[in-house]
């Protein structure tokens, strides 16, 4: 290693610290659709954008648990900040209409909190967030193997979670009936 190497490694290492500086000073909000979640940054006014006046379907592919068990799901919270950053740029609510997936290790969030307990000894921290997303018209539906896989019973369901035979059905299904997936 050079002499310059010292003084671009520094120089690299400023602008990361720069970067996280400036990536931590972004001011977030929550709401208007879904008020504890969902954070969204302002965006330039005439940024591309939905259709307002348009109807859209759109499905959430969740598949990862929290890095915490009690955590809140960022992946289902995804569909709260959908809603968020969307109402807060002129698009009605009622003209977005939602549906997550989930599958995989996100199958946990679907469980009531005693089920949770039973299973993974912690609260559920994604529960509120289900409930405040289907009290917004938010259709949840949980693979049945991933349930069955993993010991889940049908009467340990939130009830606002709908048994489907797998994910890959209801993605089907869904798209069948108009969805685009969000697989992220």
């Amino acid at each position: 290693m050079g002499p310059g190497w010292s003084a671009k490694w520094v120089i690299a290492v400023l602008l990361v610290m720069g970067m996280a500086t400036v990536a931590q000073a972004v001011e977030t909000e929550t709401g208007p659709a879904i008020e504890a979640y969902g954070p969204v940054v302002p965006v330039p006014e005439g940024s591309f954008n939905l259709v307002p006046g348009e109807h859209y379907r759109v499905a959430f592919d969740v598949s990862d648990a929290p890095e915490w068990p009690d955590g809140v799901n960022r992946s289902i919270e995804s569909a709260a900040r959908f809603l968020n950053m969307h109402a807060r740029n002129g698009i009605r609510v009622q003209d977005l209409e939602l549906a997550v997936v989930l599958h995989g290790s996100a199958s946990a969030a679907a469980l009531t909190d005693a089920a949770y307990q039973a299973h993974l000894g912690v609260e559920n921290g994604s529960r509120a967030l289900i409930e405040a997303l289907s009290a917004s018209g938010v259709k949840f539906y949980l693979c049945g193997q991933s349930a069955g896989f993993r010991g889940y019973n049908k009467d340990e369901l939130l009830p606002q979670v709908q048994m489907a035979v797998s994910a890959m059905t209801a993605h089907v299904r869904l798209q069948q009936e108009g969805y685009r997936i969000i697989p992220f």
